[in-house]
């Protein structure tokens, strides 16, 4: 039997109308009945329908995580909700910008770590680099790690993005 206590992740796609008001009503779901959001995206995809997609990470139980996809596929200016981790093949992806401050044998560190990586240095100066890393949420996770002991400054990150892999969208003609 599965244990329904067990903390799951979920990468959650909403695809609404593009008015005032809208993400209030989604994050006000989320904060009235407690849950929390790891990651949040918006933006508008189709400007001629006036849609945005909403794109939210968030964990908890399985019965919780299917309240939250039913809570929102009740919400007025919710076109539809898609679970991109359970229904559908999808590839994820996150940016981020790093800063690491360092000089001598961490700022050779560094970089030698950012190839691995393949993020790209997008400033530097003589004590320090900006990083650009795109990825899965969990390399940007570990090339930060791994920058700590080096001299991490400061981290910016976009929230998760999501999409279905193969020929089919969520976007209806």
């Amino acid at each position: 039997m599965e244990n329904q206590q067990e903390i799951d992740r979920r990468c959650i796609a909403v695809l609404v109308d593009n008015e005032a008001g809208v993400l209030a009503r989604v994050i006000g779901l989320f904060s009235g009945r407690g849950y929390n959001i790891d990651s949040l995206t918006v933006t508008e995809v189709d400007a001629e329908k006036h849609t945005s997609r909403i794109t939210v990470v968030t964990t908890g139980t399985t019965m919780i995580l299917e309240q939250i996809i039913a809570q929102l596929d009740r919400l007025v200016p919710v076109q539809q909700v898609f679970d991109m981790t359970n229904d559908y093949e999808s590839v994820e992806r996150e940016l981020a910008l790093v800063k690491v401050k360092g000089t001598g044998d961490k700022r050779i560190e560094a970089l030698r770590v950012s190839e691995a990586f393949r993020a790209r240095v997008i400033d530097t100066t003589l004590e320090s680099f900006v990083f650009e890393l795109t990825g899965a949420p969990s390399k940007l996770d570990a090339f930060v790690e791994l920058m700590r002991p080096l001299g991490l400054v400061d981290v910016s990150r976009t929230g998760v993005v999501a999409i279905a892999r193969g020929a089919d969208g969520v976007l209806n003609d």
